[in-house]
């Protein structure tokens, strides 16, 4: 669903993570939360209300990917090979519906579906050599796809 970049731990947190696997003895789990609740959980993010403004910007936002598509971007042609499939939406919408919950809210917004863009669709959005070469990645054509769209949708609403 997402593809999560991690970085390497400072220097404290490394000597903690080589201290603690070392030893022989694996620390002890603590159960936090039961199966059922994890389930509970699930389905409230799934009964989050997401309105057609959301659904629309994330299919646009989507479609926009594939540079074979007719509503790609002319510069998008330079430097992507392949786009994002139908599933990209849909994890566009569940990333967008757990993030709004984890913010304390039981509507999505389009600031949610932004925060979840990269994440989501950074792997699944395929650059070409000329993209590489330029210095371009997924995660610049996904930001000046939000931003294209942002702009559009702002220009309708006036």
């Amino acid at each position: 669903m997402f593809l999560i970049t991690v970085n390497y731990p400072n220097r404290h947190d490394e000597l903690r993570i080589s201290r603690e696997t070392t030893a022989g003895v694996p620390p002890k789990l603590k159960k936090v939360i039961n199966g059922k609740k994890l389930l509970e959980f699930q389905s409230l993010v799934e009964r989050v209300p997401v309105p057609e403004h959301v659904h629309e910007m994330a299919v646009d936002l989507v479609r926009r990917t594939r540079p074979n598509s007719d509503e790609a971007p002319a510069w998008l042609h330079k430097w992507v090979q392949w786009g994002s499939g139908p599933r990209a939406v849909q994890y566009l919408i569940r990333g967008s519906k757990a993030r709004a919950v984890l913010h304390g809210r039981y509507l999505v917004g389009l600031d949610d579906l932004e925060a979840v863009a990269e994440p989501v669709l950074s792997h699944r959005i395929l650059t070409n050599f000329q993209a590489q070469s330029e210095g371009i990645t997924s995660a610049t054509i996904i930001e000046r796809l939000l931003k294209e769209l942002r702009k559009e949708k702002d220009a309708e609403r006036a």
